[in-house]
């Protein structure tokens, strides 16, 4: 089950459960829309992976598998990129399709 993280690694913004500005790649690691466009280049600097939109926990619990029974995370990863040591990994991967890394 996905922690849903409550902020961006990178810019520390806030992303709550609704948010559309959620982005995550495989290992769960999570930064805003923004950071992932305009300074990562999809390129996940812990793993050097892509980043899908991460998806909502339903609020609804017809099925009994909501946010109301399984809580979204609050533990915060705030870790600002440093953007030399991340050069290399964005070089080495940027032009290559995430599902070919």
């Amino acid at each position: 089950m996905l922690e849903i993280r409550p902020t961006c690694e990178h810019c520390n913004k806030k992303l709550p459960n609704d948010s559309d500005e959620a982005m995550i790649c495989s290992y769960e690691c999570t930064f805003c829309k923004n950071c992932v466009d305009t300074f990562l280049h999809n390129v996940c600097p812990n793993c050097g992976g892509g980043f899908e939109k991460r998806p909502v926990r339903p609020t609804n619990c017809l099925t009994g598998n909501c946010v109301e029974k399984h809580p979204v995370g609050t533990r915060t990863v705030y870790k600002p990129v440093d953007k030399d040591k991340f050069k290399q990994v964005l070089y080495t991967f940027k032009d290559i399709e995430p599902n070919k890394r």
